[in-house]
């Protein structure tokens, strides 16, 4: 019951003042009265244009990109059909050697105690401590590449490193990391080592970005001025399990190699397999990035999202 007080992170809000007060500017533009530690969600943007906000500006084409020249053929397609899939596949992104050198990194931070896991199985934040996995996530030619595939200029919002595979069920990542314009995130995994399905690979549903975008409404978890609402994160998951059964929606297993890419839409329908073989590791890390013209928040907590700079 607790967690469910909106004035708890309101609260926390408040001292984050730095990290939340770009939110204002934002939220004066579209004529939406908040502060910037002031609870939002879904609702708070339900008649409010979303092109107030839109911004695409100077983009390019991917196939003017550096990176897309260095890519095969069969790549070149995959980048050039993401937006009716909702993802792509870029193997071989990193060298053996590039990789080796960032899980160094991860096992050094983890040892000393500079880095730690979360209540389940994530790394949050590599990047702080990190400097070879920092320069990686911002890399200028990947930063270019992400943003003309998304549509719109992509900023580093957080890394997650896992040893062991999440073996979270599926899900869009817009549920936990929104952004009003919707669709305003991008997803990239990069395989630390070799992947295999045993080891709890990831599993992700092509074209299921062209799905609406399921949030608090879609399964009555609003709750009220004050609370949260009570349905929690098993009830989300359950309406997504419906919802691949009512598409009937082919799942698609991606046992990567080391150094391979997978790139995602924010609404693509991901997950990870069960991790059923304990002797194998799952090294990887995810970067997520977003659109910076957009107002990014999680709609499960309501709460805006606390933006760091990792230029």
């Amino acid at each position: 019951m607790i967690r469910r007080i909106k004035l708890l992170y309101v609260t926390y809000n408040f001292f984050q003042k730095k990290k939340l007060i770009h939110n204002e500017l934002l939220y004066k533009k579209i004529g939406l009265k908040k502060r910037y530690f002031s609870s939002v969600s879904s609702n708070d943007f339900a008649h409010i244009d979303p092109s107030l906000l839109v911004n695409n500006h100077n983009l390019i084409d991917p196939k003017d990109t550096d990176l897309f020249h260095e890519l095969d053929d069969e790549t070149k397609a995959h980048v050039l059909a993401f937006d009716d899939n909702g993802y792509a596949v870029l193997p071989n992104y990193l060298t053996s050697e590039e990789v080796d050198a960032i899980n160094e990194d991860i096992e050094h931070f983890l040892e000393n105690g500079q880095l730690k896991f979360n209540e389940v199985n994530k790394i949050m934040f590599a990047i702080k401590k990190s400097a070879r996995l920092k320069a990686v996530a911002n890399n200028p030619k990947l930063i270019s590449f992400l943003s003309s595939i998304a549509g719109y200029h992509v900023k580093l919002f957080q890394s997650i490193n896992f040893i062991e595979g999440s073996q979270q069920k599926t899900h869009s990542d817009s549920i936990h990391m929104t952004t009003f314009p919707l669709g305003g995130l991008l997803g990239v995994w990069i395989a630390l080592e070799d992947i295999e399905q045993d080891a709890g690979a990831l599993h992700y549903y092509p074209g299921s970005h062209k799905l609406p975008y399921y949030l608090n409404s879609d399964y009555q978890n609003e709750g009220s001025a004050f609370l949260l609402g009570n349905k929690g994160y098993v009830a989300y998951e359950k309406m997504i399990e419906d919802k691949i059964q009512e598409n009937q929606l082919e799942k698609k297993v991606f046992t990567a190699k080391k150094g391979d890419v997978l790139i995602w839409h924010a609404n693509l329908l991901h997950g990870g397999e069960a991790h059923t073989n304990k002797e194998k590791t799952r090294k990887s890390v995810v970067f997520h990035y977003f659109n910076t013209t957009c107002i990014c928040y999680h709609e499960i907590t309501q709460r805006p999202a606390l933006i760091e700079q990792y230029d």
